[in-house]
């Protein structure tokens, strides 16, 4: 709602509108706590064992690479984009 003055037609107040509730009472809004509490819970427990698997993955692409390295005849120098003209 805005109040205006009609003289100098300037808002002179205004109030916003009713907020509305985002639950209807206590019980509802301490089970969406626990509930998202336990979602929180379980998304770090994911990430936590991401980061214990994540030294493994780059310990084996670490080797796959040096295996390739190891295996791939050394050509020399690497080509130059002018070198090709």
């Amino acid at each position: 709602m805005l109040r205006i003055d009609p003289v100098t037609q300037s808002v002179i107040s205004h109030t916003g509108p009713p907020r509305k509730r985002t639950f209807e009472d206590l019980q509802t809004a301490a089970s969406a706590m626990r509930e998202q509490d336990q979602r929180r819970e379980s998304i770090f427990k994911q990430s936590l064992e991401a980061q214990k698997n994540q030294a493994d993955i780059f310990d084996k692409k670490f080797a796959e690479a040096l295996r390739k390295a190891k295996e791939s005849p050394d050509t020399g120098k690497p080509l130059r984009e002018f070198d090709l003209d």
